[in-house]
């Protein structure tokens, strides 16, 4: 069972064993639909869950009072694979692209995906290509022609120069 990682738990909110929690996920809604999650190795159910700002707090059971909530600071929150929504059809997890093959259609670029960012206008693959030189490829229509999730293989069309940055 491979446990992934949705959130830190951040600091204790008033008395009653609430924690704020810094969320990894793109929504918190993985939190309300999840009726257990594991902080750290423990399993621990999902008694309450509300947002401030843009924070999520959680009240976990085992977790009763301002100390333990105080204790529980820094610990990591985890959901099993299980737990992971179906995503539409041509929506993929970052975890499930890592890894995949990239070929240029028509063309001699091939590579492998090894990260996903994110912290841009729209996510960007990182490839590192046969050559062991890595190349940065945007995820957008004009260069990701198809994500094939059963042959684990991304083909895209490149322009001229985008290998040699």
């Amino acid at each position: 069972m491979e446990k992934i990682k949705i959130g830190k738990i951040v600091n204790a909110v008033g008395l009653k064993g609430e924690v704020k929690v810094y969320n990894y996920s793109d929504s918190e809604e993985v939190y309300e639909r999840t009726p257990e999650i594991y902080a750290g190795d423990r399993l621990l159910k999902v008694q309450n869950v509300r947002m401030q700002k843009n924070m999520v707090i959680l009240k976990l059971s085992g977790i009763d009072d301002r100390n333990a909530a105080e204790a529980a600071k820094g610990t990591e929150l985890f959901i099993t694979e299980a737990d992971l929504p179906e995503l539409p059809e041509g929506q993929f997890y970052i975890r499930d692209l890592i890894g995949m093959e990239v070929e240029e259609q028509g063309g001699s670029f091939h590579g492998v995906v090894t990260d996903v960012l994110q912290n841009t206008a729209q996510d960007i693959f990182e490839v590192k290509r046969d050559d062991g030189k890595t190349v940065l490829i945007p995820k957008v229509d004009a260069f990701v022609q198809k994500i094939d999730g059963k042959e684990r293989l991304i083909t895209v069309t490149l322009i001229e120069g985008l290998t040699d940055l």
